[in-house]
């Protein structure tokens, strides 16, 4: 569910997965992909949020750091590996190339980004539109461009889409203090877990998801009721 507030092991549970050992995952399923990101000052790689507030820039990733004898942020990110195979980056390439020639459909991108140690966010589904290569530090990176759809999956049935409007991202920094001043539990009842990030007033009604003010944390049920009464 968008912005439900997750642990890494609830969200490995919610892929079927023992780990997820990197950020970037095409093909988890025969349904989605998924990426991991972050905002931090310490992350590995600059993702934002664009000014529309509903498109994602995610930044390809390295070679891996093991059995290499240099710094892998010196060279170019990869697009193949030394046998020939694509890494994840060149998996997202193709996708993106494969949607724009008519190929194959727009890939669906499950995006989860990481708040504070052991605090995640799922920020929902995303459609994989396309990707550009920039400089950055004198060597090429890729740069992918994810728009947020308008449906999720029946977490029952993943066959099953759920529409429902798209609606601005809440930026991390947001989510963060957010995260801080209601001291991680629902503002109703005090219940720590099941959360979410919710608007208090919607931004279909003119809510705003860049304050603070109009953000704040409700438990499962509290969300659901709340959802209900706007309904």
């Amino acid at each position: 569910m968008r912005d439900q507030i997750i642990s890494y092991r609830e969200m490995c549970d919610l892929e079927s997965v023992q780990t997820l050992q990197r950020g970037m995952n095409y093909k988890i399923n025969k349904i989605y992909s998924v990426i991991l990101m972050s905002q931090r000052k310490n992350a590995p790689y600059k993702d934002c949020i664009a000014k529309d507030g509903i498109t994602i820039e995610y930044e390809g990733h390295d070679l891996p750091k093991t059995g290499v004898d240099f710094n892998p942020k010196s060279v170019d990110q990869p697009i193949k590996t030394k046998t020939g195979q694509f890494t994840q980056n060149g998996k997202f390439v193709n996708a993106v190339e494969n949607y724009l020639n008519g190929k194959q459909n727009v890939e669906t991108v499950r995006v989860y980004e990481k708040l504070l140690p052991g605090i995640w966010s799922d920020k929902g589904f995303f459609n994989l539109i396309d990707y550009k290569t920039v400089k950055s530090n004198n060597r090429r990176v890729f740069r992918f461009i994810l728009r947020e759809a308008d449906f999720e999956f029946d977490t029952s049935d993943l066959m099953k889409k759920i529409i429902r409007p798209r609606t601005r991202i809440i930026p991390s920094e947001i989510k963060k203090k957010v995260w801080a001043r209601d001291k991680g539990q629902c503002v109703i009842c005090g219940k720590s877990d099941e959360l979410h990030f919710d608007h208090d007033l919607p931004y279909s009604k003119g809510g705003s998801s860049v304050t603070v003010r109009n953000v704040r944390i409700l438990c499962a049920r509290h969300n659901l009721e709340k959802s209900n009464k706007i309904q």
